[in-house]
């Protein structure tokens, strides 16, 4: 690992932290547990797609990274994807799934280590939006493990907790508070992010 470690964090409103009163969501709190000192970059946005993400991935990253540093990426994305507007959802699964192939491509081409976070329940979507989002999660997580990617599933798990479901349900109907993002956190951290900071 480089002395000069700079990650970027791509995704939607889930990255960027929407609804933590304290403003760090898990982004912040994952760092605030890693022992190196990292150069980080949050680049969520609200209601980004896979198809936004994709599109603006580049362009953002590239003038984050230096040659020479030990540049990353952590990719997370999914949820919007899977809500349904006007009778479809915003993003077909193929098309997430060839979205996020092209960008674990591109970040291989960089030499650019990767880790994927899947996509968190929107609770207010029902159901429906849960059981489209777990199979997504599994189909993502097949793909990263075909290629070697670390891969972080938090659908059902979040969707199965009453911390992250009473605060959601207590706020906009998809984004939980203080507490919310702590479990969220949690599960990143026990589920692969230390082994991939420290390369073990």
């Amino acid at each position: 690992m480089s002395g000069d470690l700079r990650i970027c964090f791509l995704g939607d409103s889930f990255v960027q932290g929407i609804g933590d009163p304290t403003y760090r969501g898990w982004v912040g709190r994952v760092l605030a547990a890693t022992a190196p000192e990292i150069t980080a970059f949050n680049l969520g946005i609200r209601r980004n797609t896979s198809d936004d993400i994709a599109a603006r991935c580049w362009g953002e990253v590239t003038a984050r990274t230096v040659p020479g540093a030990d540049n990353r990426l952590v990719l997370s994305f999914g949820s919007n994807d899977m809500v349904e507007e006007d009778g479809r959802v915003r993003v077909d699964p193929a098309r997430t799934l060839a979205n996020l192939a092209g960008l674990l491509a591109e970040s291989r081409e960089r030499g650019m280590s990767t880790l994927v976070v899947g996509p968190p329940p929107v609770i207010d979507a029902g159901e429906p939006h849960l059981s489209r989002t777990t199979r997504l999660t599994a189909e993502m997580a097949a793909l990263c493990r075909a290629q070697e990617v670390p891969f972080v599933a938090v659908t059902a798990a979040l969707a199965a907790d009453p911390v992250w479901v009473a605060e959601v349900r207590d706020g906009d109907g998809a984004h939980p508070g203080s507490h919310g993002y702590d479990r969220l956190a949690d599960l990143i951290l026990d589920g692969g992010w230390r082994a991939w900071i420290t390369g073990s």
